[in-house]
């Protein structure tokens, strides 16, 4: 009998698996992929994103619960397991100079200590295909910078037998990729398309910022990957603004995730895009499959 193909999506906070790669996930999952998404926070310092939310003293008074409640109606809605890692959100630093992170959160921890973490769930889900951010994290904050620190160096430490021995048995997960579909390209194509019929455009603010800092020799810039992988999940559009509201103290309903139609999104862009950082196994590009390369090998 064939191997079930494993999935395994870490990200840095609860409600980071439904704004990326979540259509694609959910789409994997109803087809018997098996999908283990790993928070590495558990999101406590958020702010409470959600203007028809704020001020509730209950929800002030324990975040961290309410965020793990959200989680939960977000795997269930996805399709997918979850899985804590266990680390206190770092918070998103504010103000000019920046203060200092909080002391005992993830993006202080030592590199050792949260990459044995990670690798304890790689080596006993076993995935064939890990998805992670790139080297900036997507943007800036440090607890996603983390993230892609501790996931780049798990995928190659869990397959080494002499690296977290007490971890469990080695495995080698075949293919890391990185999320791309935030890019400029989607972005315009986006913005170009509702100014055309005649809507306001929720990317206007963000391609004003973007031309701004071409201009600026000085300003960070936001990495712009290679798409490398277009995976069609159109059909899961709708599963993953239902996950996306499920994390009700960050997702404004009337925000900027839900500024373009899912109809015009099908049309214009049908696909979740990423970028293959590395591969155990040949493949070609472009790729429109994460497990391109991998089905009916070696029993999968």
């Amino acid at each position: 009998m064939a191997e079930t193909l494993r999935l395994m999506a870490v990200h840095a906070h609860p409600d980071d698996e439904s704004s990326k790669g979540a259509a694609s996930t959910a789409r994997y999952a109803a087809e018997g992929v098996e999908v283990l998404v790993v928070s590495c926070t558990g999101g406590e310092r958020g702010d409470v994103l959600n203007p028809r939310l704020k001020g509730d003293a209950r929800m002030l008074r324990d975040m961290a619960e309410y965020r793990r409640r959200e989680m939960a109606e977000a795997a269930r809605i996805l399709g997918v397991q979850h899985r804590w890692l266990g680390y206190v959100d770092s918070g998103l630093p504010e103000g000019d100079p920046l203060p200092p992170l909080p002391a005992g959160c993830f993006a202080l921890e030592p590199l050792d200590l949260t990459v044995d973490a990670l690798v304890h769930v790689v080596r006993e889900f076993r995935p064939h295909v890990m998805t992670t951010y790139d080297e900036s994290g997507g943007y800036p904050h440090p607890d996603h910078i983390m993230c892609h620190k501790v996931s780049r160096e798990a995928f190659d430490a869990a397959a080494d037998p002499a690296r977290y021995p007490l971890a469990g048995a080695a495995w080698r997960t075949s293919k890391l990729y990185y999320h791309a579909s935030f890019s400029r390209k989607r972005m315009t194509a986006f913005h170009e398309a509702l100014l055309s019929l005649g809507k306001e455009s929720p990317y206007a603010e963000w391609i004003k910022r973007a031309e701004e800092a071409e201009k600026d020799p000085d300003a960070p810039r936001r990495v712009e990957l290679d798409v490398t992988t277009r995976v069609e999940c159109a059909d899961f559009f709708d599963t993953r603004d239902r996950a996306l509201l499920a994390h009700a103290t960050q997702i404004d309903p009337d925000g900027f995730f839900f500024g373009v139609p899912n109809e015009l999104q099908r049309e214009l862009w049908p696909t979740e895009d990423y970028h293959l950082a590395l591969s155990h196994v040949p493949t070609e590009l472009p790729e429109d499959d994460l497990f391109a390369g991998l089905r009916g090998r070696d029993g999968a």
